[in-house]
């Protein structure tokens, strides 16, 4: 077993979104901040009103995946083809943009908390101008492995102990997102107790940790809040708690190809971001159907 290390620490900072919604980005805010295949993590979550309730109004996207964690609040999505889905607490829908979509996430209430994550996972070049499609989860169909500190959310890829970690044992868990290309894992900890936990992550794939209640620690070397922790390649992960916290993990697997991004378009160079911003100005991006997948 290699457990891996804290490699570096990025702070997450507030930024301002879509129509002015306040969100704090730590993958993503900066070019060398991405961690492939992972393009942004943005954490947005206020009980204030004035700080989400003009929302992200209709936008395009092109060459990658959305994936948009609701941990408290309601907000509808909406797409050019009619297509809706309404994220509610503890929801998660994962988006392929593929060649082209113009969407909308709105929120579904004037008052109260909303907050959640939106993770953008980068697709293969291979992949890019496949027709966009949709898994709208609700938190019924996302499993949960319970453990004496809490339990832990599996939204993609599996939980796992390392084969030759001592005890407790993970219960083996899988969630119900399987992307061949980048093999994500995506799990929210959910602890409500001092917690010592040994999770399996694949060698070879970048990884990261991120507490958004509580602080985590990796050996000797502390993980704050709203900090993301990119870890050393390993084949696991050992974190510890001192009390309540929950903590997001990713990890997923290189793509290696050139990222050449500008605004919502994530290509693989110069010539494909001019191709898409013509497309979108010619009213091309859109050909094509959304496939709404189940499971």
């Amino acid at each position: 077993m290699k457990v891996r290390q804290l490699a570096q620490l990025w702070p997450a900072k507030q930024v301002s979104d879509g129509a002015g919604v306040k969100i704090r980005r730590s993958i993503g805010l900066q070019p060398q901040w991405r961690l492939d295949p992972f393009l942004m993590l943005d954490c947005f979550g206020s009980d204030e009103a004035a700080d989400y309730i003009a929302g992200f109004p209709p936008h395009p996207h092109r060459g990658f995946e959305t994936v948009t964690y609701m941990l408290d609040g309601h907000m509808l999505h909406e797409d050019h083809l009619g297509n809706q889905g309404h994220l509610k607490s503890g929801g998660v829908q994962w988006m392929t943009a593929g060649r082209g979509i113009i969407h909308s996430e709105m929120p579904q209430q004037k008052s109260g908390l909303i907050r959640g994550f939106q993770l953008w996972l980068n697709l293969p070049a291979a992949e890019k101008m496949q027709d966009p499609a949709y898994l709208d989860l609700d938190p019924a169909q996302i499993p949960l492995a319970v453990i004496p500190q809490g339990l832990i959310k599996v939204i993609a890829g599996t939980l796992q102990s390392p084969a030759d970690a001592k005890s407790p044992i993970l219960p083996e868990t899988t969630g119900p997102i399987r992307a061949a290309s980048t093999q994500p894992l995506y799990l929210d900890l959910q602890l409500h107790s001092p917690a010592d936990l040994t999770l399996a992550v694949p060698a070879g794939h970048n990884a990261l940790i991120y507490p958004y209640e509580g602080e985590a620690w990796l050996g000797t070397h502390r993980v704050p809040l709203h900090h993301a922790g990119v870890l050393s390649d390993g084949d696991s992960v050992q974190l510890r708690t001192e009390g309540p916290a929950r903590i997001i993990v990713l990890a997923g697997k290189p793509l290696q190809e050139p990222v050449v991004q500008y605004g919502p378009f994530v290509m693989n160079s110069v010539a494909e971001i001019e191709q898409a911003i013509q497309d979108y100005q010619q009213g091309r991006l859109t050909e094509g159907a959304a496939k709404v997948l189940q499971i």
